[in-house]
């Protein structure tokens, strides 16, 4: 069985989850779904980052304990990916065991491959991005203060530290990513990478003994492991390193790690290097997402913008939610979130074009032709255009969703949505039933059939929804993957009484 092993980034507890992590674990999610529907052996990974001096300073803010602090906040991630249907197969934490022996494991063989060494370390430090700034990073206000390119404060940091001898992988990564042109994507971001690397590769300093919420060092407990080494290692922990007789060592190297625009240094600069330094081999793919405004507007506290999309899914529904997050913005660009646009896609695309669609033809079925699936009669050029059409979905969504293009996958479903639409207004099987039945039959067997294709493609993207579709069109339970397209289903099978798939979105008056 073909294989596949893709991750979320783990996210970091030191703030509740918001509508940039449910993006990210929606848009893994229906990658992953895909991959099973079309025969993959998938392994899906997500979890929480829990170490380093923001979790530490978050929990102290909170009056709590830093343990009983991460418990409460990465269970909150939890119970956010079970709200936003992600069907992962691990949820990694990094104060787990099995992490720390994972990490201790990859420090010393990198310390046994001469990869990392004892120093000190002077620079600009920001707390915010857990990550250091050359002078040439650096923005300065006009008031004088200096801050990281992203905006956090930084300050001058003097400590002893281990280094990873990240500057000895210059070349190296250079040419790596000239071998495998795809490891970045979207290219804007494999540009960046491309970018920083050619200006020169310093070497990276990977411990801390300024605060103690992480991992110790094996033989130096003053130090803790910087927090990237540490939470990119959690890709290899949860694939069973360093067992790799662990049947879950299989999977590695991962074939996708999907992350936010803000993270792609760490993953396609830092954590190649380090695997590769270790002697292991580095993952497949990174691919860098945009971040969500929220009606045009940056998502912050202060601004009292954020959105918790379990508030979503509880005024709109977790399906058209799933949808609209991956029909509204390519993946790979910024996005705005708009109560408006939500609503214009449920009822335009959701209600209207597929629920009146499933609606009409199932309806006729249960009237006219006593509640059993028809039989195909002779077939007209209409037909057969329409059967094409459905029957070219699985390759082309294939294509695209590898590309993680989400937005122009539903776009293909929407075509062949829009053309069963008029086909069924143009073929009027109602009119039908007063002058030819056996046409009527045939015209609702096809529309019945390429039903079926779309809800089939479209589980990964709503899988609540298409399951109730598929039922409501006799498609039984162990017959919804692609594979199971190539047969039809038994003309005269009963189908049950059908009921709408998408309610129209009405506002509350008020």
């Amino acid at each position: 069985m073909k294989k596949f092993y893709l991750t979320t980034p783990i996210y970091y507890v030191n703030g509740a989850p918001h509508i940039g992590h449910a993006y990210t674990s929606i848009a893994a999610d229906v990658l992953a779904r895909w991959q099973r529907l079309d025969g993959f052996e998938v392994f899906f990974l997500t979890g929480t980052d829990e170490h380093g001096q923001k979790v530490e300073k978050a929990a102290a803010e909170a009056g709590l304990d830093t343990q009983r602090f991460t418990d409460r906040v990465a269970e909150d991630f939890r119970a956010m990916a079970a709200a936003m249907g992600v069907s992962n197969d691990d949820f990694i934490r990094t104060t787990e065991e099995r992490h720390k022996r994972a990490c201790i494991a990859l420090w010393e063989r990198l310390v046994a491959n001469d990869a990392i060494y004892l120093g000190h370390y002077e620079g600009w430090y920001a707390v915010r991005d857990e990550a250091f700034y050359g002078e040439d990073e650096l923005v300065t206000t006009p008031d004088g203060t200096r801050l990281a390119p992203t905006g956090a404060p930084v300050e001058w940091v003097r400590e002893p530290s281990y280094f990873f001898r990240l500057s000895a992988w210059q070349e190296k990564l250079l040419a790596f990513y000239e071998q495998n042109p795809d490891f970045i994507a979207p290219v804007a971001r494999r540009n960046e990478v491309l970018s920083f690397v050619r200006s020169g590769l310093t070497d990276l300093s990977v411990s801390r003994t300024s605060f103690t919420w992480g991992i110790p060092v094996p033989g130096d407990p003053a130090h803790v492991m910087y927090v990237w080494l540490d939470a990119l290692t959690n890709y290899i922990t949860a694939a069973g390193f360093p067992d790799e007789a662990d049947p879950r060592w299989r999977f590695w190297p991962a074939d996708l790690h999907i992350v936010g625009k803000e993270i792609v240094r760490f993953h396609a600069v830092y954590w190649p290097a380090m695997l590769m330094a270790a002697g292991i081999a580095p993952p497949r793919r990174i691919y860098s997402h945009g971040w969500w405004t929220v009606e045009g507007e940056k998502m912050s506290k202060s601004l009292g913008n954020v959105i918790d999309p379990r508030e979503l899914v509880g005024e709109f529904g977790l399906d058209p939610l799933r949808y609209f997050l991956l029909r509204e913005v390519p993946f790979g660009n910024d996005g705005d979130f708009s109560r408006r646009a939500l609503i214009t896609r449920l009822n335009g695309e959701l209600a209207n074009d597929l629920g009146n669609l499933a609606q009409r033809t199932l309806s006729l079925i249960a009237r006219h032709c006593e509640g059993r699936l028809p039989a195909l009669g002779e077939s007209t050029p209409a037909d057969a255009a329409l059967r094409e059409a459905a029957a070219r979905l699985p390759a082309l969504l294939r294509e695209r969703i590898a590309r993680l293009a989400f937005h122009e996958a539903l776009e293909e479903a929407w075509k062949t949505v829009r053309a069963a639409n008029a086909y069924i207004d143009h073929q009027a099987p109602w009119a039908l039933r007063k002058t030819d039945l056996v046409r009527m039959n045939t015209v609702l067997r096809v529309l019945a059939d390429t039903l079926r294709v779309i809800a089939t493609v479209l589980q990964p993207f709503m899988p609540a929804s298409m399951a109730r579709l598929l039922d409501q069109l006799g498609v039984p339970e162990d017959a919804r993957d692609l594979a199971a397209l190539a047969e039809a289903l038994p003309a005269g099978a009963p189908l049950p009484p059908p009921s709408g798939i998408f309610p129209r979105f009405v506002e509350p008056a008020g």
